[in-house]
């Protein structure tokens, strides 16, 4: 009993910042429309971000954690505007291949600024444990939840009951409806892959103080997109329920039956969720006349 509780906190915990990661791929594929395969080295360039900020720049934890956001939104806003606002109006696959190459470069720019050599960041997070029924749980795990759900909640907030966030459904739901309502589409865009680069960079921040920074965040970044495709490519709360199960999936069968099968159940569950329900658990359906 204390392990299962122990695998669960792990997993629910890695769910969590699996879901973060997830909502910045939905927010871009509502919005645009484009499958962004760069989202897990966004999630990699927050946790050296992090890590730069606060070991080499010498600054509070808390600072730190603000600088990074702030060069998330900003590179996402250029990464829009330099390398994807160009390729409007071209094929899918085109535009596929460019987020491909991006996740290329966003890898090769964190090796070639701080090598392959794993780092540690201080731990920012509460220190100690938690015992439970005799199992222990670590209270950083218990604090990446809480964070986690925070900000979920607060995106939620946002979409709902703000300006900008209902622009964003609007633009999601009709891009030429939302341009006779005078809605800056392009300005939407921008908005997009500047708050999904921020969640990947929070999922990233709160890894690095879970499992240090090294290139191998990337690879766990990759489970994102079984994530998306349990929850649905364009569902809030599907990445949310998708993180969930994913996270104790993993740790689960990394506990029960070992021998590395967990690194492969995520994508067993894509192919079968693929196979079964296509648009995911919560995804909408399309259908269209040709």
């Amino acid at each position: 009993m204390s392990d299962f509780l122990q695998m669960t906190l792990f997993g629910l915990s890695n769910g969590a910042i699996l879901a973060l990661a997830a909502l910045g791929f939905v927010l871009i594929y509502k919005a645009t429309r484009v499958i962004n395969f760069a989202q897990g080295h966004f999630l990699l360039v927050g946790a050296y971000a992090f890590y730069a900020a606060i070991v080499v720049l010498g600054l509070h934890w808390s600072l730190a954690v603000l600088v990074a956001v702030a060069f998330a939104a900003t590179l996402g806003v250029l990464v829009e505007r330099f390398v994807l606002r160009p390729m409007i109006g071209e094929e899918a696959i085109a535009v596929i291949m460019v987020t491909i190459g991006l996740s290329s470069v966003l890898g090769g720019g964190v090796q070639l600024f701080f090598g392959t050599t794993p780092r540690e960041t201080p731990p920012f997070l509460p220190s100690g444990a938690l015992t439970m029924a005799g199992a222990t749980m670590p209270w950083s795990r218990v604090a990446a939840i809480g964070i986690a759900a925070a900000v979920l909640i607060t995106f939620s907030i946002f979409f709902t009951r703000t300006r900008h966030g209902i622009a964003m459904r609007a633009v999601a739901d009709d891009q030429q409806a939302a341009l006779t309502m005078g809605i800056s589409v392009r300005r939407v865009f921008a908005l997009a892959w500047a708050l999904a680069a921020v969640t990947a960079v929070i999922g990233g921040i709160l890894l690095a103080d879970l499992s240090g920074v090294s290139a191998g965040l990337a690879g766990f970044g990759l489970i994102v997109f079984p994530v998306v495709i349990l929850g649905g490519l364009d569902s809030v709360p599907g990445t949310i329920v998708g993180g969930i199960i994913i996270g104790l999936l993993v740790q689960y069968t990394a506990g029960y039956v070992g021998g590395g099968l967990e690194q492969v159940v995520p994508f067993i569950v894509l192919i079968l969720i693929l196979m079964v329900r296509p648009y995911g658990l919560f995804g909408q359906t399309r259908i269209e006349r040709v």
